[in-house]
């Protein structure tokens, strides 16, 4: 049996090398992409559990990964590149300047499911933390006037600003009180330095029925990316347990209390990116909470 769920992925792509979507479900495991033990969760976080599924807009992700997996020249240039610079730039920057490594999170189906709120729902104001490429800051786009994104790299900065977003500072952006209707933070907590002090951040900018959108990797294995290192943060979320279960229990009773906030549902989703000319997509499983200040 083959544990580590990357190399999974790649014996399975050597398996399967033409996708379709079709037989996705019966290369890859996808239910448990989106299912999770409902019985080991907490009576408290139990009721908030939103169960989510593969939907056009991730299977259209998926697609893209599989055709731009077989790009040989483009690919081939990709490596050289990344193994040229890698010593001195973050995977992030590398990523920024190739054009590649797209993220995958939700679609905009799923994030309107997750904030309970229907299509055609229109806000003043997002914020997307940690945004990247903007390619899932596009997905929640489209119910908001004002879309800002911070980002620390700045080749990804480049790029959020192609898409006509607003980018903010990442020293600055939480100088805006009772300001934005959402704020999202995908993937940024167990990147960062000082993750309670985002989350208390984010409660400060949020307007009183505002919403923030937490995703999180779990297993919780938090480090902070400088470059070609990776740094231990100065601050770590009260996270216990050892399965996605228990993790998910300890954010909902301890995390979001701590800082100000309540869970008002959340639900498990695979945290995708594009592969390369082994591997056409990579993944890990998220924690996706939508919090409200309590």
């Amino acid at each position: 049996m083959i544990r580590n769920q990357l190399l999974r992925v790649a014996v399975e792509h050597e398996m399967n090398t033409l996708f379709h979507r079709d037989k996705l479900t019966a290369n890859f495991n996808v239910d448990k992409w989106y299912n999770c033990k409902v019985e080991r969760l907490s009576p408290a976080a139990s009721s908030k559990f939103l169960k989510l599924d593969l939907d056009t807009a991730t299977s259209d992700f998926l697609d893209g990964s599989y055709e731009k997996s077989e790009w040989l020249l483009t690919q081939i240039w990709h490596s050289f590149v990344k193994s040229t610079t890698s010593w001195f730039a973050s995977a992030t920057s590398i990523n920024g300047w190739l054009g590649r490594g797209g993220m995958f999170i939700f679609s905009r189906n799923h994030f309107l499911q997750l904030v309970d709120r229907p299509a055609t729902w229109a806000a003043d104001n997002l914020l997307d933390l940690g945004a990247g490429d903007g390619g899932v800051t596009l997905q929640m786009a489209a119910s908001f006037q004002n879309i800002s994104a911070t980002e620390a790299s700045g080749p990804m900065r480049q790029r959020l600003s192609s898409h006509g977003f607003q980018v903010l500072d990442i020293e600055e952006w939480n100088q805006c009180p009772s300001h934005y209707d959402v704020i999202s933070c995908l993937n940024l907590l167990d990147r960062c330095d000082c993750p309670n002090t985002i989350m208390r951040d984010i409660h400060e900018c949020l307007k009183p029925n505002g919403l923030a959108v937490i995703a999180l990797v779990l297993p919780y294995r938090p480090f902070v990316e400088s470059g070609s290192k990776k740094l231990t943060p100065k601050e770590r979320l009260s996270i216990t347990g050892a399965t996605w279960e228990e993790q998910v229990n300890s954010f909902i009773e301890v995390v979001a209390p701590e800082n100000g906030f309540e869970v008002v549902r959340f639900t498990r989703l695979p945290y995708l990116c594009e592969g390369d000319l082994s591997v056409p997509f990579y993944y890990l499983i998220d924690a996706v909470f939508v919090l409200k200040p309590a």
